[in-house]
């Protein structure tokens, strides 16, 4: 094991990467986040874990990107759906919105719960995360449209959508619908908490544009060949 140690220790020397402008040479060794990594005793550590924790005593240590967290609290849906709320860099606006919005769907819910009876006390679901993520998960559209160019004219085909555009989409449906086709004197979290509550419940908006979005690409099945160009 020290023959390994001391042949990863030798003195380091200008080459070729692939990363050309990187700020750290290979001798520097990635950050570990989880803090699970760091309460396990010896005794409970492999091999190759040892002589891990061993480097990082030797070797200096990247610095953790600038978004990366070890909360507990962390959640990297919330953190991408308030990057995409933020205007003009003001993330802190859009911090303060969102967990105004998520407070307001607990207290709408929890007053809910009060006023419901024994029997229906149970369906109710109280914690605003769950909710959170069953509505987006609710308005995410299967097939979007492609606009695709053929003999000189232009045809929108259904294609299929991966994970980050079903995401991004029902992301910036819900943040457009909730600033341009709402009340003006309405707060933004509270309108947001209204979307989110109606989507949860496959209701509002957000769902008419996502049936909207699949009749389309139903409507224009015949084009469906053009995918593969």
């Amino acid at each position: 094991m020290a023959a390994s140690i001391s042949g990863l220790l030798k003195p380091w020397t200008p080459r070729v990467l692939l990363v050309r402008w990187s700020r750290y040479n290979p001798y520097y060794l990635e950050p570990e986040m989880s803090k699970e990594a760091y309460s396990k005793a010896e005794t409970e550590l492999s091999v190759e874990e040892k002589e891990q924790r061993e480097l990082k005593v030797l070797r200096p240590i990247k610095a953790a990107a600038g978004g990366a967290t070890s909360s507990v609290f962390y959640d990297p849906v919330v953190s991408k759906f308030i990057n995409m709320m933020m205007e003009h860099g003001n993330k802190v606006l859009a911090k303060d919105i969102m967990a105004q919005t998520l407070e307001n769907i607990k207290r709408k819910q929890v007053e809910k719960y009060h006023k419901a009876p024994v029997g229906k006390k149970e369906e109710i679901e109280c914690n605003p995360y769950i909710i959170f993520h069953q509505a987006l998960e609710n308005c995410k559209p299967v097939v979007g449209l492609a606009s695709i160019q053929k003999g000189g004219k232009f045809y929108q085909v259904p294609v299929p959508l991966t994970d980050n555009r079903r995401r991004f989409l029902v992301m910036k449906w819900m943040i457009t619908e909730c600033r341009d086709n709402k009340h003006r004197r309405t707060h933004m979290y509270e309108k947001l908490s209204q979307e989110l509550l109606a989507a949860f419940v496959k209701e509002g908006n957000i769902i008419k544009k996502k049936h909207e979005l699949h009749k389309m690409a139903e409507a224009n099945r015949a084009y469906a060949h053009y995918r593969w160009w």
